[in-house]
């Protein structure tokens, strides 16, 4: 008896913190006493680098695997890449991709992703949006899933299509592009 007047105080408790949130971007739905805040879909372009050279790389291995493991499977990288507006390093800086991944397929070349885009220059400076995910490297059009994001992104959750940008790409600095798709609150 002790445990269901426990439980109806705590949901007492919650519609009284969802019928008092107010706010002129979001709507409260009358049927089910809950605030549903406003959401905006944004779309992202850009371009990161991963640089190899000896002298200032970006991407780091920090697990090697034995040779007679196929495909590297097991091998990790951690990585501070350059965010660029173009595919070109020399376009504007607008942010970092940080992160790690890896090889995590015994089958083919596919990596784990686990990336924030921290933003530092233009309309979503100092907010970050936070991607995991399965990148089968092989393929063009990889889609990963955007899981969360601080500042403007606040609640983000979207997806990523990535591509590799063969034509411009040595084995110093290798170039992705990526199409953000996102939801996050106003």
């Amino acid at each position: 008896m002790a445990l269901i007047s426990r439980s109806l105080l705590f949901l007492f408790s919650l519609n009284i913190i969802f019928t008092q949130s107010t706010s002129t971007n979001g709507v409260f739905s009358k049927q089910s006493n809950i605030y549903l805040p406003s959401e905006k879909l944004t779309h992202l372009h850009f371009y990161y680098h991963d640089i190899k050279n000896k002298n200032n790389p970006t991407i780091v291995q920090i697990v090697n695997t034995p040779e007679n493991v196929p495909n590297g499977f097991g091998a990790t990288y951690v990585m501070d890449d350059e965010i660029t507006e173009g595919p070109e390093m020399s376009s504007k800086h607008i942010g970092r991709a940080q992160g790690l991944f890896g090889q995590a397929s015994l089958h083919d070349i596919g990596m784990f992703m686990l990336t924030n885009f921290i933003f530092t220059e233009g309309n979503y400076a100092g907010s970050t949006l936070s991607m995991l995910g399965r990148n089968p490297v092989a393929e063009q059009n990889r889609e990963m899933a955007i899981v969360g994001g601080t500042g403007l992104f606040r609640f983000a959750r979207g997806y990523v299509i990535a591509n590799s940008v063969y034509s411009i790409s040595s084995p110093e600095n290798f170039v992705m592009e990526y199409n953000i798709t996102v939801y996050h609150h106003l």
